[in-house]
């Protein structure tokens, strides 16, 4: 589709923006190399032009000149998703959101910043008043705040607080709708619901409030088990003990500590390892549970300063995927979530099916106040058809997979949708310009960048 760009750049002012294939590629790209299938389903789909705005002002005139033009706009933070949430499917304008960035606020319990600003610069704004982030992703020291509730699920600290969309791990959302005369609006409560994982679909977030906690000195910390059951009924025991704080419980069986080649042969053969965060105060209960569970603790160090050269929670999550693909490049996995009910039990089922031929890999943490697991067996890619089948076999056992190869926010499978998203999603982009091909309510054919694996989705209780 041929959209008028020219016309659209005159209307920017001194609005920064660039036409140059080289940022407009750049720019266009996120992290969904990870996927062999969005390889394949996203190549080639890039902006026509990528606009920075500096200021809330910034964003207003961009949103104008679009809604004037009719020209798509899809944002941006730090390009960190696995999933192509922040690739323009239909062209148009990539509005590139790491310039509008600052600490809002930081108050008692809670945190406010621009939604450009970095994770990370967070963290160290926040500490330097006692305080830090209850969750952050694994790619903290690049994702944006607005980045992380628009497009994940949880990451570091979910063991201990539970997923973003739990009650409470998002506190509120400045958004500003897309239409000739735009209107900011204030998401609270239940309403953040609305926003997060939608992948930009509905509104351009312009500021995010999360809760904080007192800050810890925090601990990474290797353990090894001989058998990777026992190494489960570990992390899940770990997850439901409230008095250890803990940030990270990522369970990795044998081979794939090898296959993270920084690692080096800390982990004896055969051993699965669970990566861990401990708070130093509680390091000594950590150590006894590791001892009535026949682990060892191969390494401990603080946070950051581990021989592998990068933080701990970097072998975990997404990020872990990343670093067994810079020795395993055809490596993938699939997003199953373990539900609470049956865990264990489901957790041995899949593990005997796959008789030690692929490894699992899993991350513990809570959801609506309970203990789950998320991964999958590791998957060396050969086909579609592999993966379906290998889809299936898991729902079978009572496993939700999301589908983390495709980039609709419906075939994903991990937001949950009621009455109220339709209409707020027509109020705010009346005129369907926001990443569109992700997300509609209308009956239209399905876009050809999304997988066909039988994925069934994440499932959550419903409250009362």
């Amino acid at each position: 589709m041929t959209y008028p760009i020219a016309e659209f750049c005159a209307d920017l002012g001194d609005v920064p923006h660039a036409t140059d294939a080289m940022t407009i590629r750049k720019k266009s790209r996120d992290q969904f190399a990870v996927s062999p299938l969005l390889r394949q389903s996203l190549a080639g789909r890039v902006a026509d032009v990528v606009a920075s705005p500096r200021s809330k002002d910034d964003v207003l005139t961009i949103i104008k000149a679009a809604v004037k033009h009719r020209i798509p706009l899809t944002a941006r933070g730090g390009g960190t998703a696995n999933y192509g949430q922040s690739v323009p499917l239909q062209g148009g304008i990539l509005l590139d959101m790491t310039g509008l960035s600052g600490i809002v606020s930081i108050n008692e319990g809670n945190v406010r910043a621009l939604s450009g600003t970095c994770m990370a610069d967070i963290d160290v704004a926040a500490r330097e008043k006692g305080w830090e982030m209850r969750i952050h992703p694994s790619t903290r020291s690049v994702s944006s705040i607005a980045g992380f509730v628009a497009g994940g699920s949880g990451g570091m600290g979910s063991c201990q607080w539970g997923m973003l969309r739990d009650r409470g791990n998002i506190t509120a959302m400045e958004v500003v709708s897309v239409e000739a005369e735009p209107r900011f609006v204030e998401l609270r409560g239940r309403d953040v619901e609305l926003v997060h994982h939608a992948y930009g679909t509905n509104a351009i977030i312009t500021e995010v409030e999360m809760p904080t906690t007192p800050a810890w000195t925090w601990k990474e910390v290797i353990v090894a088990f001989p058998e990777f059951l026992v190494a489960s009924r570990f992390g899940v025991q770990l997850a439901s003990e409230p008095a250890i704080t803990k940030k990270l419980i990522s369970l990795q069986e044998w081979p794939v500590a090898r296959l993270m080649t920084a690692l080096g042969d800390i982990v004896p053969d055969g051993h699965t390892m669970v990566n861990c965060m401990i708070a130093a105060p509680t390091m000594d209960a950590f150590k006894g549970l590791v001892d009535d569970f026949g682990g060892s603790i191969v390494h401990e160090s603080l946070e950051g300063q581990g021989f592998y050269g990068a933080p701990i929670y970097e072998f975990a999550y997404g990020h872990g995927l990343r670093q067994i693909q810079k020795s395993q490049p055809t490596y993938t996995g699939l997003q199953g979530m373990f539900p609470a009910q049956d865990l264990l039990p489901t957790i041995e089922r899949v593990h005997a099916a796959w008789g030690g031929t692929a490894p699992l890999r899993m991350e513990v943490f809570l959801s609506q106040g309970e203990v789950v697991t998320m991964g999958s067996p590791g998957i060396v890619y050969e086909n579609e058809a592999q993966m379906a089948a290998i889809v299936a076999k898991l729902q079978s056992f009572g496993v939700k997979v999301a589908n983390s190869h495709t980039t609709g926010v419906r075939e994903v499978g991990i937001k949950q949708f009621d009455d109220r998203d339709a209409v707020f999603k027509r109020s705010m982009d009346p005129h369907k310009l926001l990443n569109p091909g992700k997300l509609d309510f209308d009956d239209i054919p399905a876009s050809d960048s999304r997988s066909s694996l039988p994925t069934q989705g994440w499932s959550f209780r419903k409250a009362g």
